[in-house]
């Protein structure tokens, strides 16, 4: 992370003017919201922090700032009263009054959006306002804006005051394995657990990042990790007998807690009882999900685009491909099953490629097919893991479970089954 802004917060005087606005980007879990609020309570930084997702609207947004304003600069606790606006003008002209109390007229205000490309939904006028709102107030001011979205994806096409960009990198496999092995029970040596989160993050560190996620999948899973070691069947140090013990047990949490579709009892009744995860009633909101025809052969493609070697593409899906031997050679690099791995990214040409081939008609690349594409990324069955900016364009990531997808290919008299290369 760039440490400029930090330390040019330590350096500056309290009246000294700061940079007008910061644009802090990161993709999930990435400590831009922890950081921010650390520093600027530790240094006793005077700053309103707001969440663009509760404040959804312009007059709930702009009155939330102005109150807490209000409260810090009121001397006595509890003698404020609430403020009502309704525009940005009204904003620029309260914010003056507010912050002209002695106690923030002599230093940087701070006032942190977070989740803030839910102002792109808002007025065209909010964005660039607030990056201009030291020059529009004449206060020592300074917006900060937290997202998970790119400063290019914000720009208006009119144009506007540039902030200064800062970006956080995702946490490294090592510093997530430091961090998750502070969270190591008090009746466990940290080496055990370090052990445990070692074989967690070499399971879902290629399919999940997310610090939250992790933590809450390491959580659930450490009562059966170290289960032998309860009943006496193995110690501490046994790391393969641990092993194979919660390897099947990984793969149903890849299969339903990384998707949330069970919540924390179910899945220990589940783990209890030793059960399938399809067997848990009540699993899956997705079974009761009606999708059109082609979504269905469009979520059957994505299936098999994340969890089949690209290089296999020829084999399954391509008529006239002639002989092609079956050899050691492609087991020999897949030891471990692909839907253990977990699901892989995969780019939007070879998920229409794939469309075309198992789908009976003839099907035309038209916007009805997009459209059905998008339907399915804001259902969540598929996840949207590149940016459209990019050179090689965006990259897909479908998240429904093995049972689901057979529910429905069987719909559309699909057997998936010989088309998966695990299944060979």
């Amino acid at each position: 992370m760039d440490q400029t802004w930090i330390l040019s917060v330590r350096r500056g005087a309290r009246h000294h003017f700061s940079f007008p606005s910061i644009f802090i980007y990161g993709h999930t879990a990435s400590g831009k919201t922890y950081v921010t609020q650390t520093l600027l309570k530790t240094l006793e930084l005077p700053h309103v922090f707001v969440n663009c997702v509760e404040c959804f609207t312009l007059r709930l947004l702009l009155e939330q700032i102005l109150n807490r304003l209000n409260y810090l600069s009121s001397s006595e606790e509890g003698c404020s009263t609430e403020i009502t606006c309704d525009t940005f003008n009204d904003f620029v002209r309260l914010f003056k009054q507010v912050t002209n109390a002695k106690n923030l007229k002599d230093q940087t205000v701070y006032i942190v959006l977070d989740k803030a490309e839910y102002l792109r939904d808002m007025e065209a006028n909010i964005l660039p306002g607030f990056l201009r709102l030291q020059e529009l107030t004449d206060r020592n001011v300074t917006v900060i804006f937290l997202s998970e979205i790119i400063w290019e994806k914000f720009r208006p096409n009119t144009g506007c005051f540039e902030p200064f960009v800062l970006y956080f990198p995702d946490y490294s496999i090592g510093n997530l394995q430091k961090i998750l092995s502070h969270d190591h029970p008090p009746e466990y040596s940290a080496d055990f657990y370090a052990a445990y989160i070692n074989i967690l993050l070499g399971v879902f560190y290629t399919v999940c990042r997310d610090l939250k996620e992790l933590r809450h999948l390491a959580v659930l899973n450490f009562p059966k990790y170290c289960e032998p070691v309860v009943k006496g069947e193995a110690s501490e140090r046994d790391t393969r007998k641990l092993w194979r013990n919660i390897e099947p047990h990984l793969k149903k949490a890849m299969q339903t807690v990384y998707l949330r579709e069970i919540s924390s009892s179910q899945w220990e009744k589940l783990q209890q009882d030793d059960q399938d995860p399809g067997q848990l009633e009540g699993l899956s909101a997705y079974t009761h999900v009606e999708l059109p025809y082609y979504s269905k052969f469009i979520l059957i493609a994505a299936y098999l685009a994340s969890y089949n070697p690209s290089r296999t593409d020829k084999r399954f899906f391509l008529k006239h491909h002639g002989k092609i031997k079956k050899t050691n050679f492609l087991k020999k690099h897949e030891k471990t099953s692909n839907h253990l791995l977990g699901p892989k990214p995969f780019p939007l040409d070879r998920l229409l490629a794939i469309l075309y081939s198992i789908v009976d008609s003839r099907v035309a690349p038209t916007a009805n097919i997009f459209s059905q594409i998008t339907s399915l990324v804001t259902l969540q069955l598929l996840t949207l893991v590149g940016h459209d900016d990019q050179l090689d364009g965006p990259k897909y990531k479908c998240t429904v479970s093995l049972d689901f997808i057979r529910a429905i290919a069987r719909t559309v008299n699909f057997d998936i089954i010989k088309y998966l290369y695990d299944f060979l």
